[in-house]
């Protein structure tokens, strides 16, 4: 499996749930993760792509704690559970 499948499985599974998995692009500060996931009642997280078994890069791990020092939920998904799991939690 590979990262691109799993990415496919996040918007498609986000969208079939209401919400919105926006690609993540932010020139100048590199490491923030890859989508923006967004569900009614403000729930918001971000999501890190990976393919399985894949592990954060250094930057990725600085930039992870310092959005979850601000309040948010960061979710490094690298497989189909790993979504599900990740729904499970925001998902209305």
């Amino acid at each position: 499996m590979k990262e691109a499948s799993v990415e496919q499985r996040l918007k498609k599974k986000v969208n079939e749930h209401g919400g919105l998995a926006l690609k993540l692009v932010s020139p100048g500060f590199a490491g923030v993760p890859d989508r923006l996931v967004l569900f009614n009642g403000s729930k918001v997280a971000f999501v890190e792509l990976k393919a399985p078994a894949k592990k954060l890069r250094s930057l990725q791990r600085k930039r992870k704690k310092q959005l979850e020092a601000l309040g948010f939920k960061v979710f490094k998904i690298d497989s189909y559970e790993a979504v599900d799991r990740m729904l499970e939690e925001l998902a209305p």
